[in-house]
This record gives C-alpha cells, structure tokens and sequence, in this order.
C-alpha cells in the first residue's frame, strides 16, 4: 500500500474574477522511503496540491476527491485530526526561509515548540533535540546559535534551519517546495545533498516540487510533470529526460542550459501558461504545442507509454520525440 494515495483530486478557488481551476483530476501514489519529483511552471497546480494534503488550502479554496496517507483518508480532515498529522508524520519545507520563521522569535524558542507540542518535550531535552537536529544540518557551532533570531543567518543556514525544524518528529514524508529558489547554486547542491543524506538516515518519503529539472535529475526517482492543474507525464527520472515523450516536457527539458550546447540559442517554450479562470478547452497545453491539432480540443486521457510511464497527449510518443 503506498504512504500517500492522491485519487481525481480537484481543487478551486473562488475569486473576484470567477472559480480558479487551480488543480483538475490530479491523482499520483508514493511509497514509503521514495523520492517523487513533481515540476511545471508556475501556476501548474504544483504547492497547492501540497497545501491541500495539509489542510493548508487559503480559505476561498475547495478541495474535492481524495487523498490517503497510511490508508487513511485525510482530505479535508478536522482540524484536530490534521494537527496531530502535521510536522509528526507529514512534514513540509516552504519556498522562503525568511518568511517562514518567526523573525519575532530566537530559533530555539521555534524549534522547542515544535516538540513540546507535538512529542511532550521538556524544554530541557526539547532543546538538547534540537541543538542535535542543528548539528545533523552541519549549522556551524548549534549550541550557540540556537539562541539567535532568523535575520543573523544567512540565506542558506536558514533554510538548514527550516530542514531541521522539518524533521524534529521523524516524519514519515517530507513535502519540499521549491526548497531551493532562493539560494546561489553552490548552496543549493549543498541542500539537496543534505536533504538525501538525512532522508536516508532517516527512511522518509519525499515529494520534490520545483521548477529545477536539474535538482530532479539529481534526486528524484520518479517525476510527474503538470501544466495547468493537470498531470501531462509521468515516468521514472531517467527514461524521462532520455526520451520526453510529451511536447511539454520535451519544451522544458530544451529549455535548459546545456554546456554541450553553448554556441546555440536557449530554447523557450512560446506563450504563457494558461489563465485557470477561463482555461483552454481541451488539453491546457494546446495553444503554445508545436503538436497541436483539432482533436486538441479535446482532453486526452493519461495512457501508458512504457513500463512505469504515462502521458496525456494524443500525438504518439514517436511522433514527440522525433
């Protein structure tokens, strides 16, 4: 049985400009200890199937269908039934440090409510706990620098931070969203190292949501690609960026800098994403598909396209990867 079960998951808000179709039919499983990547551009739908699998969706939004963590269903649970899940077995990393943490707060005074409240701490062990959690995210003298406030860490020692904080419980999966927009490219290999190192230390599930192919490349062992709410293609890592066989993800994948292919033209793909209070008709991707025809206008089905693999598109996988 997998860890998290996502069925015909939809997700709406209602808005001054109409009902955002923000997620539509979304269904995906993950195993215990797997790494799923989930990419597409901004707008795809991507953090807010993360906030609805917390029970975290903005008050205008409405979730429907289904989603099972453990076998148990937990979409749109109590409060207090999701309170006990959240930071104990399903933890999440936000996309800003910064913002993030309380800026009002010392990181100790953060990190040991977090155990007291969810592992009835003390606050003397609570702290002794996370000064080591501080230590297995290589912060530099912890004991010491627990007792300062967000702003006198840098970019990157914050986000170590929030890791940390992420995995005082032990959780069973950890939701990183965009965990490293914000930080220069050493630092962020220096994150994504440290996030494989600590989820095999400690047997976690994790769902990567980015933007960052290459962060996927890197970490995922599977990856599901969406575009305007809805899954285009999904496929173990490498047989996706060896052979994309959905005209989306072959536009992302050509999109990224290569150092093979210097002397050419980054590619991009033409258009923007598509207004999810008046979406396309028929497959979100049509009008800037290079592929696209008059059955377009129709949404195709996710069918399979090889072991572990299926897209949605009614242009063969020969005829996108030619």
């Amino acid at each position: 049985m997998p860890l998290l079960e996502i069925e015909n998951l939809n997700i709406t808000f209602d808005t001054g400009d109409g009902t955002v179709h923000a997620v539509n039919d979304l269904s995906l499983a993950l195993d215990r200890g797997e790494t799923l990547g989930i990419v597409g551009e901004s707008g795809s739908g991507k953090s807010q199937t993360a906030f609805a699998i917390l029970g975290l969706l903005a008050r205008n939004g409405r979730a429907t269908g289904s989603i099972r963590f453990d076998g148990d269903e937990i979409l749109n649970a109590p409060a207090r039934t999701l309170n006990r899940i959240r930071a104990e077995r399903i933890a999440i990393i936000f996309q800003d440090p910064m913002t993030s943490l309380n800026p009002y707060m010392r990181i100790s005074d953060q990190m040991v409510e977090v155990l007291t409240l969810h592992q009835g701490m003390g606050r003397r062990a609570a702290e002794a706990e996370a000064v080591r959690m501080l230590d297995a995210v290589r912060i530099p003298s912890a004991r010491e620098r627990i007792r300062l406030y967000p702003h006198e860490f840098s970019g990157g020692m914050r986000q170590r931070v929030m890791i940390a904080m992420s995995l005082l419980c032990r959780p069973d999966l950890l939701i990183a969203d965009e965990p490293t927009t914000a930080l220069d490219v050493t630092v962020q290999a220096q994150i994504m190292a440290l996030l494989q190192e600590l989820q095999g230390e400690f047997g976690m599930a994790t769902m990567l949501i980015t933007h960052d192919l290459g962060v996927v490349a890197g970490f995922c062992e599977r990856v599901t690609v969406m575009y305007g709410g809805r899954v285009m293609e999904r496929a173990p890592t490498d047989p996706l960026f060896e052979r994309p066989t959905h005209p989306y993800t072959r536009g992302l994948l050509n999109a990224v800098p290569r150092l093979d292919r210097a002397d050419e033209a980054m590619a991009a793909i033409p258009g923007n994403p598509p207004n999810m209070a008046r979406p396309p008709r028929g497959c979100p991707f049509r009008p800037r598909c290079a592929f696209a025809g008059e059955d377009c206008a129709e949404m195709p089905p996710l069918s399979q396209a090889g072991p572990a693999r299926q897209r949605a598109c009614h242009r063969t996988a020969e005829e996108v990867a030619a």
